[in-house]
């Protein structure tokens, strides 16, 4: 069924993207391709060639393969993880995360009304990882814990994320300008 549904969603990638002249490929991966040499080195390489040349990639666990009921070393768990990985092999300054909520809470904001956004974050304290609580959303299996640790793996690579809303599209483009959208994961001020 994974399968099917890849045609369809490369198809309404395809779609929105070339409303902006560009083109779109597919990267399916396991984890496997980024733990032996020659496969990460591979990925890379059709990475970077296809950014050279203009093509947008589309990266996503290959589900079709992916042993789900097991706790098997070929699945990344989740799309969180995954983007983060893909941010540490391609050596992203910036990992800009979208969600269905503004960012990363002290507490959570469908609990509790006085819940306040934080706009930056230099580490990942007990404090935070306290406050990510537990499952994601119905749009989401990674849940805010699951960005916190994402967050952790660019922390690791020297790198920064931004953890916002993905539903107004051109929020992207106003948080690379500086504006101050969501939650800055950044060890700098």
């Amino acid at each position: 069924v994974s399968s099917v549904g890849q045609v369809a969603m490369m198809s309404l990638y395809s779609q929105i993207f070339s409303h902006y002249q560009t083109e779109v490929s597919q990267l399916l991966i396991t984890r496997d391709v980024i733990e032996y040499p020659e496969s990460l080195a591979n990925f890379t390489n059709a990475f970077e060639t296809l950014l050279s040349m203009g093509i947008v990639p589309i990266v996503n666990e290959n589900d079709a393969i992916s042993v789900d009921e097991m706790d098997h070393t070929t699945k990344f768990g989740d799309n969180d993880r995954l983007s983060a990985i893909v941010a540490k092999v391609t050596k992203a300054d910036l990992l800009i995360m979208l969600s269905d909520i503004d960012g990363l809470y002290d507490k959570n904001p469908n609990v509790y009304e006085d819940a306040k956004l934080r706009e930056h974050v230099s580490e990942i304290t007990d404090e935070i990882i306290k406050s990510a609580g537990g499952a994601g959303s119905k749009f989401g299996t990674g849940g805010m814990l699951s960005k916190i640790k994402s967050a952790q793996m660019i922390f690791d690579n020297n790198s920064q994320m931004i953890l916002m809303n993905g539903a107004n599209p051109r929020d992207i483009l106003c948080a690379l300008e500086g504006a101050n959208i969501g939650t800055w994961f950044s060890q700098s001020k």
